[in-house]
């Protein structure tokens, strides 16, 4: 059967000999069957959970110069504040405002690859006016990259490969993303929070920093299952780079926001998302034929998987994690695209101006289809009536 609720973990377990047998079989389970889950007990402090959650939330409140003063499309690293509605999830805009940070590193060389720009420092608010954010958030990173890399390394273990399976597929300074989010309550886009997507790197890790609903996972039936907060937990999503690199064994499972209700207020999250590098080129890891055994019984007793978002890591489509993950985010910031992309922009948008005619070819050819069987159908209608 499709999963109906998101199980929680607790990741302590994982440091015990005596217990960490059992989550291992859990966090296996979770892994072939869900593809989201809660994890609690990290190790992080209840106190920095909370400081960031006050930070981020701070940090809307700021007036509007003082963001844009540090908006992503300045750069080419797409880090920086992204204005309300202005990311696009599924072709449409996402009613959100968000700050999109990163672990720090130097500009690109020139004569490094083109999707280097992704890695880059970072656009802070002014310390004047928010003097505790950039300590908070650097301190933040700094654990949840410490938490990220152990629980790929359980994940692995879960799967019957070794602790170091994943280790080739990182950088020694690895970059690591999060951002702040804020979903309004009022306005003209209110409704999509942000639209079905899958993540895409490895893992990723949401902190709710507000006690609003809002987040929901898609089982194989194509239902919407909600994830609501719950205190000192954070919501773990497995992205497209896993499932890739399993060969199809760990499910990235598609997830959506929707906007809080009228009068609710808004609603804030954290979600920092598990770096690859983007050297990494695309290759399947040798998964134990009984553990990919597993993975197909889960989808022959669930009747298959239904959704319709892209899979972005396609075999053949790129050489490089870096150049599938620079084009998803120009798709998703064109504003972005047109002041350092253009060229990659206009690509883009070619290729979906004839994947919408594609698409509306089938249709046009399914209606024919259909209305050619009509006169045939009523023919036989009239002859069982006779």
């Amino acid at each position: 059967m499709a999963f109906t609720t998101i199980p929680v973990l607790d990741l302590s377990e994982a440091l015990s000999e005596i217990t960490k047998p059992a989550f291992l079989k859990e966090l296996r389970h979770a892994l072939l069957t869900v593809g989201f889950l809660y994890i609690k007990g990290t190790g992080i402090e209840q106190d920095l959970y909370d400081r960031v959650c006050e930070e981020g939330i701070r940090f809307f409140g700021l007036p509007d110069e003082e963001k844009l003063s540090i908006e992503m499309k300045n750069e080419p690293s797409f880090l920086g504040y992204s204005r309300l509605g202005n990311e696009i999830t599924a072709q449409r805009a996402d009613w959100r405002e968000q700050l999109d940070l990163s672990t720090p590193h130097p500009v690109r060389n020139p004569s490094d690859p083109l999707y280097h720009n992704l890695l880059a420092p970072n656009q802070w608010p002014s310390p004047q006016s928010l003097p505790d954010f950039r300590p908070a958030f650097e301190e933040y990173i700094r654990q949840m990259s410490a938490v990220s890399t152990l629980f790929t390394s359980l994940i692995a273990e879960s799967l019957d490969l070794p602790p170091t399976a994943f280790t080739r597929f990182f950088d020694a300074d690895q970059q690591h993303k999060l951002k702040i989010v804020k979903y309004p309550d009022t306005g003209s886009g209110v409704g999509q929070g942000v639209g079905p997507h899958k993540d895409s790197m490895l893992t990723s890790y949401l902190l709710q920093a507000s006690p609003h609903k809002g987040l929901q996972a898609q089982n194989t039936k194509g239902e919407w299952i909600d994830c609501p907060p719950i205190r000192g937990t954070l919501v773990v999503a497995i992205g497209q780079g896993l499932e890739a690199l399993t060969g199809g064994v760990c499910a990235s499972t598609t997830h959506r926001v929707l906007s809080p209700a009228a009068g609710a207020g808004a609603r804030y999250s954290i979600p920092f998302f598990q770096g690859v590098s983007y050297d990494a080129q695309f290759e399947s890891m040798e998964v134990p034929e009984h553990v990919r055994a597993l993975r197909e019984d889960v989808l022959k007793n669930q009747g298959g998987r239904r959704d319709d978002v892209e899979f972005t890591f396609v075999k053949g489509r790129w050489n490089h994690l870096g150049e599938a993950t620079l084009m998803n985010r120009i798709k998703s910031h064109p504003d972005v695209g047109e002041a350092w992309y253009p060229d990659l922009l206009e690509k883009i948008r070619a290729q979906q101006v004839a994947e919408g005619a594609a698409k509306t070819r089938v249709e046009g050819d399914a209606t024919s289809v259909r209305e050619r069987a009509q006169p045939t159908e009523r023919s036989q209608i009239a002859v069982e009536a006779h």
